[in-house]
């Protein structure tokens, strides 16, 4: 058996057998089932450690299967890129900087260890804009990405720069489809180097998804679209097809791909994924 839905079929399989057990028999099964996944991370983790140092090529393309992928996320082994990660931690910021009719924009990523962001609105000459530097943005920034260590607030009139010059070697665009083959209210799978993708357009606006789900990595394609939510045909997890939001469980979403349109063809970014 290698179908990754075969696979999920059979776990839920065995769940529903065991969720009819008493509490002591299904304390044990959970607490074998932890110390086996325990022992597997353990080995994956330093699979990966090893691999990057040697063969980083070879990480990437065992991260392209789909089941490989499936169980590096269930052990949180796989991460978005630096940019993606800052990202949300500045989505989450946000409202209680707007809530002050201010903002907040990253300006650059510069590698090894630096952030710079630029505080607007109402933050940028608050006699506190320090204060929601260090306590809002820059704690943010740090927890959801560790390897930041210096989060820089530039001077509010200097320009905005493009993003990324600390991932600029780690994408590149590549055409999945062209507009007619994208039909309106209904998502077209797509295979293309490698990366499984889904696309969907509502009101001429374009999205791009990795064709998983963010719970077990089960392929999208095969669940219900309806009114711009699809439903993951495994679990029931709900995601909300325009931005990508998880309707079911908080603080998880669809990792997205950046679209662009040229003489109607439609075009993505590709990223690799970072391992931790």
């Amino acid at each position: 058996m290698n179908n990754l839905e075969e696979l999920i079929t059979d776990i839920n399989r065995f769940e529903a057998i065991i969720a009819n057990w008493d509490e002591s028999q299904r304390c044990v099964a959970v607490g074998l089932q932890r110390a086996i996944e325990s022992l597997h991370k353990a080995a994956l983790t330093n699979l990966i450690k090893s691999l990057k140092q040697d063969n980083i090529s070879a990480l990437r393309q065992a991260v392209d299967d789909e089941i490989v992928y499936a169980v590096f996320l269930y052990h949180n082994l796989v991460k978005p890129p630096l940019s993606e990660r800052i990202q949300t931690a500045l989505a989450e910021v946000r409202p209680s900087l707007q809530s002050h009719q201010g903002d907040v924009e990253l300006v650059a990523i510069k590698l090894p260890d630096t952030v710079e962001v630029k505080l607007i609105g109402s933050c940028s000459n608050c006699t506190t804009s320090t204060l929601t530097l260090t306590q809002g943005v820059e704690q943010a920034i740090k927890k959801h990405c560790p390897e930041i260590t210096k989060v820089v607030a530039v001077n509010h009139n200097s320009p905005t720069s493009t993003n990324d010059n600390a991932n600029s070697l780690d994408f590149y665009w590549v055409k999945v489809a062209t507009l007619d083959e994208i039909i309106e209210n209904r998502i077209l799978a797509v295979r293309v180097n490698n990366h499984d993708v889904i696309l969907y357009k509502q009101d001429d606006h374009i999205s791009c998804y990795q064709n998983r789900c963010s719970h077990l990595g089960f392929p999208l394609d095969k669940g219900r679209v309806e009114k711009g939510v699809i439903t993951c045909s495994a679990h029931e997890f709900k995601y909300d097809l325009n931005t990508g939001e998880c309707l079911t469980v908080l603080d998880i979403s669809l990792q997205s791909y950046e679209v662009k349109v040229k003489h109607d063809n439609v075009y993505i970014k590709i990223r690799f994924f970072l391992l931790v």
